[in-house]
């Protein structure tokens, strides 16, 4: 593992020059690693730190290693549309794994992260254990986020204007607010949105035991349990909260952190050579 900066953050290059930032908590030799990607707008501070994920997942044993996407938070934000989404991100996670070594990895992803973890996991065996969260249906009808209910390009001609706009919902509005107040580069969140996947991920392949959460009041995450019958094996949950406010339910924390802890190597080796 690369030696962190003064701020506590490693970085590595990915294949196309752009810089990830990524932070490492519980690290000690032997430990299982999980990853957690974040969503559209926060960071792994935000997304992950501040809920208290990354102090139930370290008292759990597991050491963690969490990205900044690129365009967020301290990694690299280019402008272009073209050097984002959410294909792109996950391949930017299997370089990470590249990066570290790693052989097997639990990984956990968030909204925007949660597609990014879907394909990962779609494509990369070494993916043993998956949580993705914030996502619903709107996976397995779009192949993404559910545009449906976000109608970025609002929020697109915001972020590109460096404006506000008090007619903006109150949805898009809430990602706005995040992304002023965590510092986001307004430009690369644009670019992103211009970005999100469109295109089938390959649900059935998913060989890892697969836990689906998700809040009853998120409009991002409707109909859940579709999501999880669409990847085999798959268990749903939901708590209360909304699309911001359920990564900081307990319930939401402890079940995550519980379906990791649980994990049976055995059982997910077996299920990953059943796939071929």
């Amino acid at each position: 593992m690369s030696e962190a900066g003064s701020d506590g953050v490693h970085r590595f290059e990915t294949s196309d020059g752009v810089g990830i930032a990524y932070r490492v908590w519980g690290s000690r030799a032997g430990a299982r690693v999980v990853a957690l990607q974040h969503g559209f707008t926060a960071n792994a501070i935000v997304n992950w730190e501040m809920p208290g994920i990354v102090g139930a997942l370290t008292a759990s044993g597991l050491t963690v290693v969490a990205p900044d996407a690129r365009g967020h938070g301290d990694s690299d934000a280019p402008h272009e549309p073209e050097r984002y989404g959410e294909a792109r991100m996950a391949l930017d996670l299997r370089e990470l794994f590249d990066h570290l070594a790693l052989a097997e990895v639990d990984l956990v992803g968030y909204s925007m992260g949660a597609v990014t973890a879907l394909i990962a996991a779609s494509t990369d065996a070494r993916v043993s254990r998956l949580v993705v969260g914030g996502v619903g249906e709107a996976v397995v009808d779009l192949g993404g986020v559910d545009t449906r209910a976000l109608a970025p390009g609002a929020l697109i001609a915001v972020l590109e204007s460096d404006a506000s706009d008090p007619d903006l919902s109150p949805g898009l509005a809430s990602f706005l607010a995040l992304a002023d107040a965590t510092g986001a580069d307004r430009r690369a969140l644009a670019a992103q949105l211009q970005a999100f996947h469109r295109e089938p991920i390959a649900l059935a392949s998913i060989a890892a035991p697969t836990l689906v959460l998700a809040g009853n009041a998120d409009p991002l995450a409707k109909n859940p349990g579709r999501l999880a019958a669409a990847i085999p094996g798959a268990v749903c949950e939901t708590f209360d909260g909304d699309h911001f406010s359920v990564v900081s339910n307990p319930g939401f924390v402890a079940a995550l952190s519980s379906f990791l802890a649980a994990a049976d190597d055995g059982a997910a080796t077996s299920r990953r050579g059943s796939t071929g």
